[in-house]
C-alpha cells in the first residue's frame, strides 16, 4: 500500500492532466478535490463562493481534501488548497506532495487559452495574467513550504509525469 500523491499549484499548472495521467501510470486511483467538490455539493466554485463566500468555499475544501485521501490515488488539489495550515500539514503527513511550479505568464496563457470560468471564479476581479502574478506572489512560499518535491510544469504534460514517477522512484530507492 502506497502513500497518497497530493499535487499543489496554481490554476493552470497541469494537476488534473497530470494526475489523471500519473495515476494511470502508477494504477492508482484518481481524485479531483474541486470535482469532489461539485458533485457532493451540486454547485460549481463560483455558487458555493457566492452563496458563502470564500472562507466557507475553503472549510468546504479542507472536508474535500480529508474525504478524498485515500492510499494508491493520485489527489489533484485547488489552487488555494494550501493557503489553510491544517490542509499543508495534513498533505506533508498523509502523503507525498508535488507542487508543479509554473511561472505566472504560462499560467495566465494556458487559462486564457481554455477558459473554465463556472469553474474557476477570478480571485482578484482582474484581467488573469495580472491576477496570476498576484496569486503566484501570495502563494509561492506556502506551495514550497507543503511540498516534498517540486517539478517544472512549464513542460509537456508527458514529460511532467515522467519526471514525477523518477522523482518518486529515487526517494523509494533511497
Amino acid at each position: 500500500m502506497s502513500l497518497p500523491i497530493y499535487l499543489v499549484g496554481a490554476r493552470g499548472c497541469g494537476k488534473t492532466t497530470v494526475g489523471q495521467s500519473l495515476a494511470q501510470a502508477l494504477g492508482y486511483a484518481f481524485s479531483d478535490t474541486d470535482k469532489h467538490l461539485q458533485q457532493t455539493t451540486g454547485l460549481t466554485v463560483t455558487e458555493i463562493v457566492a452563496a458563502e463566500g470564500w472562507q466557507g468555499f475553503r472549510r468546504r475544501e479542507t472536508a474535500s481534501l480529508q474525504a478524498v485521501t485515500v492510499a494508491n490515488s493520485v489527489i489533484a488539489t485547488g489552487g488555494g488548497m494550501v493557503l489553510a495550515a491544517e490542509n499543508r500539514q495534513f498533505m506533508r503527513e498523509q502523503g507525498r506532495v508535488i507542487y508543479l511550479k509554473a511561472d505566472a505568464e504560462v499560467l495566465a496563457a494556458r487559462l486564457e487559452a481554455y477558459p473554465e470560468q463556472a469553474q474557476r471564479p477570478t480571485l482578484t476581479g482582474r484581467p488573469i495574467a495580472e491576477e496570476m502574478v498576484e496569486v503566484l506572489a501570495a502563494r509561492e512560499a506556502l506551495y514550497h513550504e507543503a511540498s516534498h518535491y517540486i517539478i517544472n510544469a512549464m513542460q509537456h504534460p508527458d514529460s511532467v509525469t515522467d519526471e514525477i514517477i523518477s522523482v518518486l522512484a529515487l526517494a523509494r530507492a533511497s
